[in-house]
């Protein structure tokens, strides 16, 4: 299988396992991951995600360019990716955390970049060569000005260089960096956290902040008082108060 799945408590892991290929993504492994960010969407017990890659060569070399011509020429409907398009759009409403096991390029660090959260090992590097096969970032590389300098996010971009982990660091690319062994962990731990708390809210808080780095804070504020009666009004508001009061932890029904 392209995409292995295994339940970890609140948390779905999502391993990239094209090992042999670097975990490169084809036609079928995107669809499978769409499928899983659906069916994660749906499940009310997933409260959030990480995502991950088999080996210890690559997180993801980006996209499969053999597996990619091989499918245009072949007949039948594409995959749908609806959900893999949401996500790397930044609509997707569930936390993910990725963890960087090895080097990202290319999609491969598109996808990092479209996380929420990035636990990277510190023997990864991570580069957007697309423009050495004469392409440009299309998954998300292209909204990096967004988070750090114009001139560095053209460095990056226009000369396709790698840059180490230490450095994406630097630069806020990345929210932790620890050996690679511990890098799984160090993401489950993260997402744990996150499960444990309530799941409107935190559905609330991914959205306000995405729409503030999307579309600005004068955005997110309007759009927060949409979200302020369905979470403050919730069944969850109320226990997480009672909780509180009662020194227990709060039993969240999402709603």
């Amino acid at each position: 299988m392209d995409l292995l799945r295994r339940r970890e408590g609140p948390v779905e892991v999502l391993t990239l396992n094209r090992p042999d290929q670097r975990n490169a993504l084809s036609p079928e492994l995107m669809a499978d991951i769409s499928t899983a960010f659906r069916e994660c969407l749906e499940d009310t017990g997933v409260r959030a995600i990480v995502l991950t890659g088999a080996g210890d060569r690559a997180f993801c070399a980006g996209m499969d360019l053999k597996a990619f011509a091989e499918r245009s020429q072949a007949s039948g409907p594409a995959a749908d990716t609806t959900h893999f398009m949401m996500f790397s759009q930044g609509r997707y409403p569930k936390p993910i955390i990725g963890a960087a096991n090895a080097t990202a390029v290319a999609g491969g660090w598109e996808l990092l970049l479209n996380c929420d959260i990035v636990v990277t090992s510190d023997k990864a590097k991570f580069g957007l060569p697309e423009v050495k096969r004469g392409l440009f970032a299309a998954g998300g590389g292209t909204t990096l000005p967004g988070r750090i300098p114009l001139g560095i996010a053209l460095e990056l971009g226009l000369t396709g260089d790698l840059i180490d982990a230490a450095r994406a660091y630097e630069l806020g690319l990345v929210n932790r960096v620890v050996p690679a062994e511990d890098v799984l962990d160090t993401a489950l731990d993260v997402a744990r956290r996150i499960g444990e708390n309530g799941p409107l809210g935190v559905l609330a808080t991914k959205k306000l902040m995405r729409v503030a780095f999307t579309d600005g804070v004068a955005a997110a504020r309007a759009a927060q008082e949409g979200e302020r009666a369905k979470v403050f009004e919730s069944e969850d508001a109320l226990e997480g108060a009672r909780a509180f009061a009662e020194k227990r932890e709060p039993r969240w029904k999402g709603r």
